[in-house]
């Protein structure tokens, strides 16, 4: 496959200089638009490939970005790779949703992913002699904590799952993971993580619960209702 190097891509009709260094990255392209739509300041629609929607604007006077990635580390390998070494982008904050794995973590809470366990083959494809840890960036993570404290919001930290099958509660890997206290699983930290550890950049995944033993949300809560984690998400830039 050719690897683009040079804007626009053949997943974003952005030019360089449409992106800023700071971007989130739902997985849903219509949380992307709601966002841009209810927290930021004079945004403007940089893509709309593949129906991957995204802005820039301005948030409290700081210029943020948000793109949708799609569902899999495949998918965000191909937006985060392209924002890291085509968009300059330098801080890539996944905020998404996830099914708890734990007891003590319940439907509506903000989950950290400090690392980012993975079933996908998606950080070996890097070629590195051994295995490699997909982990947040600290100085992301700290600042997001402080935020969540001054918020008051009900929050864990620790390591998460990504994992390339949605439909897996019978797999024998679900329960494996929760017994080594694995808090959640999504489906694209991992790739998020590993991409921006090759190019330089910074990443963080912050997740609200939104499928538990006993309780599921609705499409269109998990759209427009989290906007906790994107308030916290948003004081990063």
């Amino acid at each position: 496959m050719a690897k683009h190097t040079t804007a626009p891509t053949p997943h974003n009709s952005a030019k360089v200089g449409d992106i800023a260094e700071t971007v989130l990255l739902p997985g849903d392209p219509l949380r992307a638009k709601y966002i841009a739509e209810h927290f930021l300041e004079n945004p403007v629609q940089f893509n709309s490939v593949r129906n991957m929607f995204g802005y820039t604007g301005t948030y409290h006077g700081k210029r943020v970005s948000v793109m949708g990635t799609g569902m899999g580390c495949p998918s965000m390998g191909i937006y985060s790779w392209e924002l890291i070494h085509i968009y300059g982008c330098k801080n890539l904050i996944r905020i998404g949703t996830a099914g708890t794995l734990q007891p003590y973590v319940h439907v509506r809470d903000v989950v950290f992913g400090q690392g980012s366990c993975t079933t996908s083959n998606y950080p070996a494809l890097q070629g590195v002699p051994g295995t490699f840890a997909p982990i947040c960036s600290y100085e992301l993570l700290e600042k997001a904590v402080a935020k969540a404290k001054e918020m008051g919001l009900h929050y864990h930290v620790g390591n998460i799952l990504s994992s390339d099958v949605f439909y897996g509660e019978d797999l024998p890997h679900a329960k494996t993971f929760a017994d080594m206290g694995v808090l959640a699983a999504e489906m694209e930290s991992a790739a998020l993580y590993t991409n921006a550890a090759a190019g330089g950049a910074r990443a963080l995944c912050i997740l609200t619960i939104s499928d538990g033993p006993d309780e599921v949300t609705t499409a269109e809560e998990r759209e427009t209702s989290f906007t906790q984690m994107m308030e916290v998400a948003l004081s990063l830039a």
